[in-house]
């Protein structure tokens, strides 16, 4: 119960540097965690890269001649 009765002192002393430290936490936490979720899902098949003419076409607006 010593360490709850002093983060709460923490954090009423010093609010701004407790959400840092709070968000900084969440940061660090949600890539450990949703990246390997993405990831079980298997929606990340590689797509076939198009071809450079049709890159070409769609950039420029002209066909290659």
């Amino acid at each position: 119960m010593a360490v709850i009765g002093k983060l709460r002192m923490f954090v009423v002393q010093e609010p701004v540097v407790a959400a840092s430290c709070l968000i900084a936490g969440f940061g660090l936490f949600l890539p450990a965690v949703v990246r390997p979720i993405l990831d079980s899902f298997e929606s990340t098949k590689q797509v076939p890269a198009p071809a450079l003419g049709d890159v070409v076409v769609g950039m420029t607006g002209k066909k290659q001649g």
